[in-house]
């Protein structure tokens, strides 16, 4: 298990620096749309570029911060049966969860997004906006987001099984839903 549980610490750390580049992306986000607001009412001006980048900040921050979410353990979920369940049983659940639900998806929609990208980017398709700007950029988060997504997903089933063996993997595994961090 040592090399799929240095993968799964690279993974993670991959991920944790994307994350970070996404809490960016909400910061930069907030400022040009405050800008754009004091712009447009303050000055009587108007950009679609600056709209639209606005826009792409907001599409990377979700594109990118969806496998630090996972990898924080910080996913939207219904918790019916899963806190009523012991660690181990737990495990089991994330384990089946991943291998049937989440990777055959998120490898699914990763594969579907890539000809997506590539169309746009073969066409340079622009926006349909006068001074707006390319589409390309911004439809490729969308495979890189869900690849991102789909390592994170390997590097915590990695974590689990590794867990269901007896094996640390010398990374916080969290099996239990907890409140999210204010």
């Amino acid at each position: 298990m040592g090399p799929l549980l240095a993968f799964s610490r690279g993974v993670d750390r991959l991920n944790a620096a994307v994350g970070k580049l996404a809490d960016w992306a909400v910061l930069l986000s907030c400022a040009i749309s405050a800008g754009n607001a004091f712009v447009r009412y303050g000055v009587s001006y108007s950009s679609n570029a600056w709209l639209e980048v606005q826009w792409y900040l907001f599409g990377a921050t979700v594109m990118l911060g969806a496998s630090y979410t996972l990898f924080r353990n910080e996913h939207v979920r219904v918790d019916l049966l899963y806190s009523s369940l012991s660690e181990r049983a737990r495990l089991w659940v994330d384990v089946f969860g991943f291998l049937f639900f989440m990777l055959p998806a998120v490898t699914l929609l990763a594969w579907m997004t890539w000809p997506f990208f590539l169309d746009s980017l073969m066409r340079e398709e622009g926006s349909p906006n006068a001074g707006g700007l390319l589409r390309w950029p911004v439809k490729i988060l969308l495979p890189i987001g869900f690849f991102l997504l789909m390592l994170q997903g390997i590097s915590e089933l990695i974590k689990r099984i590794a867990l269901l063996r007896g094996v640390s993997p010398q990374a916080e595994v969290v099996v239990e839903y907890h409140r999210p961090e204010q």
